[in-house]
């Protein structure tokens, strides 16, 4: 017996990593340019996202919590509200490699995201996981990175299949400032 399909031949280009004219497709990188994500929040191109924004105050950064070896912040393209980032302070892609007091320090933070993003936002369930290397779909696959994403019933809908966008109802301002009392209550 066959399952249902849904055919989403828009995803053919961003599997082949096309972009719109101007822009370099996956994996290109201008001379010189680290391949290291893209810009974001006033970043340098090439720059590493999460290198840049352990640096910032926590507000400019969107970390909404801080540990010894490593951190958390808000997602600047969410998939939900509340979907955060759990990274090592340490520029690495290598999950394997991560020393036992880091690894065990970023399940720990991944664990008190689950439960501050509880308290915050009451979801139904949570997707959370690791894209490790670009052909697994991270985005800056040079610094590892957990993503914790909350969901619930009916969350997702057709604005994002044909408008290319995600309808969220709160802002990151908004996101931060809530995601950050419920760490402090902890």
């Amino acid at each position: 017996m066959a399952a249902d399909r849904l055919w989403a031949p828009w995803r053919l280009r961003y599997i082949r990593g096309e972009k719109a004219r101007g822009e370099k497709a996956r994996g290109e990188k201008a001379r010189g340019e680290k391949a290291a994500g893209g810009k974001a929040g006033g970043e340098k191109a090439g720059a590493c996202i999460f290198c840049a924004k352990r640096a910032l105050d926590d507000e400019s950064a969107s970390i909404v919590r801080r540990g010894d070896r490593c951190f958390v912040m808000l997602n600047a393209f969410p998939y939900t509200s509340g979907h955060v980032m759990v990274a090592p302070y340490e520029h690495t892609a290598d999950l394997a490699s991560l020393d036992e007091a880091t690894a065990l320090e970023l399940i720990t933070l991944t664990q008190e995201s689950l439960r501050a993003i509880r308290v915050a936002y009451s979801p139904e369930g949570f997707n959370v996981g690791a894209n490790l290397g670009s052909v697994a779909g991270a985005g800056v696959a040079d610094h590892l990175h957990f993503h914790v994403v909350p969901r619930w019933e009916g969350d997702t809908n057709f604005m994002s299949v044909i408008g290319d966008f995600r309808v969220l109802p709160e802002s990151l301002e908004d996101a931060h400032r809530r995601l950050k009392e419920a760490f402090a209550s902890l």
